[in-house]
């Protein structure tokens, strides 16, 4: 088993990672749910799956489990169903000292660290995603959040869990599509932090638990240095402030998360080549990374994402904080005029 610890001032969890982890954490979870209720937040997709088998552990761990199921999608991180979560977690007599524990992907991550920050003012959370994305990106950091009709992730929350747990068995019912989203995330890492890992993803010569953990690694790391996202944390947004304009023009579900993502690094990368801000041959690299997990590297009606794109939360008044890459593996921030993005969207 790998072994991680995000440690942040005055708080510290680890994120576990093995195979078959989910039929045997009930040693790991006891320190976190002995004695108390657990809500178990799913989606229609992975309770019936998993739910029962965390559940057993749960149970042997001294909890009592009780099951949420949500429906599959990104429409689940909405408002509505926020508010009926938590009325259906407060049916069971919910307390201030129980625990909500998260099983799926990045929505239900999202989520239900959502309710749990929120709930009678903050409750224990622990994670365990079920999808490559949120085993590499989302579980980790303690970001969590619900959309509005103008944007992705505009209502949230900054949340540790109690423990991150990922069992890499979970990834054998994933659809190809799911697989490539995860990608995404992970040659956004190898971008901005680890040119080494782009190597390997590009030679296919590369073990999927170590980029995993190395993955979890960057993000412990930056978030040390940036918990509240004011700074250093920005580089994880890399391809992200495009790729979520994707994901509101075309409706959320035309386009996976991850499919947005690496349009969106390809734009902000086309954009930095052209104006001499990334090395050249950056561009061909994270294109041809894209292809090899079968991403998209070109987006249509690119003129049209200005609106979506200037309700990214790294906006400041009327200057917004883009993420490019010098060269493969360093990252960087730079401020520009919102009238920017109008340039930056078209390719001109």
């Amino acid at each position: 088993m790998r072994t991680l610890s995000v440690d942040l001032p005055g708080r510290e969890y680890k994120i576990y990672i093995d195979s078959g982890l989910l039929g045997c954490c009930a040693d790991i979870l006891a320190a976190h749910v002995s004695g108390k209720k657990a809500a178990v937040i799913s989606d229609s997709n992975v309770a019936p799956l998993y739910a029962e088998r965390l559940e057993k552990q749960l149970a042997e761990a001294g909890a009592k489990p009780f099951r949420i199921v949500v429906e599959a999608g990104e429409n689940s991180k909405s408002l509505g169903v926020f508010e009926q979560v938590l009325s259906e977690i407060m049916e069971h007599d919910f307390s201030r000292s129980d625990c909500v524990v998260a099983l799926g992907g990045g929505v239900v991550g999202d989520l239900a660290g959502f309710v749990a920050s929120t709930l009678l003012r903050g409750v224990k959370l622990i994670q365990v995603p079920t999808t490559l994305l949120s085993q590499v990106d989302s579980s980790v950091g303690g970001k969590t959040a619900v959309n509005l009709a103008v944007g992705k992730n505009l209502v949230g929350t900054f949340y540790q869990p109690s423990a991150v747990l990922i069992d890499m068995d979970t990834l054998s019912t994933l659809p190809e599509r799911e697989v490539a989203c995860g990608m995404a995330e992970i040659i956004k890492y190898a971008a901005i932090r680890d040119a080494k890992m782009a190597d390997e993803l590009l030679s296919g010569n590369f073990d999927l638990a170590d980029i995993i953990a190395r993955c979890c690694a960057i993000k412990a790391a930056v978030v040390l240095n940036d918990e509240r996202d004011t700074g250093e944390r920005m580089l994880l947004n890399f391809g992200h402030t495009i790729g979520h304009a994707i994901e509101n023009f075309y409706g959320y579900g035309t386009y996976s998360h991850g499919a947005a993502v690496a349009m969106g690094m390809c734009i902000m990368t086309e954009y930095a080549e052209k104006n001499g801000l990334t090395e050249p041959g950056t561009l061909d690299i994270i294109r041809r990374l894209n292809e090899k997990f079968g991403l998209p590297t070109v987006c249509e009606h690119r003129d049209q994402l200005i609106t979506a794109a200037s309700h990214d939360k790294k906006r400041t008044g009327d200057y917004i904080s883009i993420v490019l890459v010098r060269r493969m593996g360093e990252g960087y921030y730079k401020k520009v005029h919102k009238s920017e993005l109008e340039i930056i969207a078209k390719g001109e």
